[in-house]
């Protein structure tokens, strides 16, 4: 008996010391862009599936994602949203956020105050390369200075040579437009703001087509604002060709305004290649589509959060800051989707990874994104790849 009690208790003592790292996953589920953000979460919570289901993680400790909502736009309930996933919840990390304006303000208002480090799948703006971050702000996708370069590239391989522009009214609307501006050598006939949750853009796009252009360029977000300038434009008759940034990518709205589109091109981060066609793989397995924008982005994000704490040896915010520009680059052993099981066998015996996964990280500077861009057009309701940039 007395073996017995001794037996039963150490397997209580066993239960007591495993515990929940927790994550956070936040990202705009209502708003401008919440067709994508369902498939970006459950990226986010595949990696962290398959770091618990190998079973090769800190002993004793188990991940668990926590989500809330961004809303994209609304930085005050951003900011509430955040405070509760780190007052309340206790997450260690931050997958996410996804738009800038709200990325920003979580950062600097909850992220650093309290020490938890953040990795946003799809926040582009170039303002964040300069954030008083305390390093603790990391990205997987591309600064939208790289991608303003690459469409104006785009444009004059068309021979497009003057265009309207119009984007959303905040952090990421206004660094585009300015990264775009930077590097364009043809004309911009206006460069206007506009708001999102419209009804009625009708104004905006009479002041643009009054301005003229080859183009209209579009760097807004696809639920909302972008594609009510779109429609807009539509119906009066102002623009039949489009250019459009990240924010804009959507299989819903290049199917819902098929007609509008046809003929449009844009850009998205992107990659080709094994990790990307891993990636399709394992997400094909759980059942659900990887092909919309910034799931690889987002996949890799939280994979890099959890080697990060291995690689620090703790599941903490300290482990995370302290490593994670460590396994996402060289030297060490090339990590693709699916291969994460793997690269924590490594870390545990003392070796270097070099995460490539979904969308070939490298982390540049202060902890952003090379990246590269996916140019496509649209025929026939859906986006085709032209070449990669």
């Amino acid at each position: 008996m007395k073996k017995l009690l001794l037996a039963a208790s150490a397997l209580v003592a066993g239960a007591a010391q495993a515990e929940d790292a927790k994550i956070g996953v936040i990202l705009g589920f209502t708003g401008p862009i919440e067709s994508i953000t369902p498939m970006m979460g459950d990226s986010a919570e595949l990696a962290i599936k398959e770091v618990n289901d190998s079973g090769k993680f800190l002993e004793g400790v188990t991940l668990a994602p926590v989500r809330a909502d961004s809303t994209c736009v609304d930085a005050a309930a951003a900011t509430a949203a955040a405070e509760r996933l780190v007052t309340s919840e206790g997450v260690v990390a931050i997958m996410g956020a996804d738009c800038s304006g709200v990325t920003g303000a979580i950062l600097s208002n909850v992220a650093v105050p309290n020490g938890v480090p953040m990795v946003s799948p799809s926040a582009t703006s170039p303002g964040l390369t300069t954030a008083d971050d305390k390093d603790l702000f990391f990205r997987t996708a591309p600064s939208d200075a790289r991608q303003g370069a690459v469409l104006a590239e785009i444009l004059k391989e068309k021979g497009i040579s003057s265009v309207a522009v119009t984007y959303t009214n905040n952090d990421y609307g206004k660094g585009f437009a300015d990264a775009f501006a930077a590097n364009f050598d043809g004309e911009i006939t206006l460069s206007s703001p506009h708001d999102d949750g419209k009804a009625d853009y009708s104004a905006e796009i009479g002041a643009l087509a009054s301005a003229g252009g080859d183009a209209l360029l579009v760097l807004g977000y696809s639920d909302q604002g972008g594609k009510g300038m779109i429609q807009a434009s539509y119906d009066t008759g102002a623009f039949d060709m489009y250019v459009m940034g990240d924010g804009m990518y959507s299989d819903a709205l290049f199917s819902e305004l098929s007609d509008a589109l046809e003929g449009a091109i844009g850009t998205i981060a992107w990659a080709e290649g094994e990790g990307a066609d891993a990636f399709g793989k394992i997400t094909e397995g759980a059942g659900f589509d990887s092909s919309s924008s910034y799931t690889r982005e987002s996949y890799d994000a939280a994979a890099l959060i959890a080697l990060a704490m291995m690689k620090g040896g703790a599941a903490t915010s300290e482990a995370v800051a302290a490593n994670l520009l460590d396994v996402a680059n060289a030297p060490g052993e090339p990590i693709l989707p699916g291969e994460l099981g793997k690269a924590l066998e490594i870390l545990a015996s003392g070796g270097d990874v070099d995460y490539v996964g979904a969308s070939g990280v490298e982390l540049i500077g202060p902890g952003e994104a090379a990246g590269s861009y996916r140019y496509y057009d649209v025929k026939g309701g859906k986006a085709e790849t032209v070449t990669f940039k």
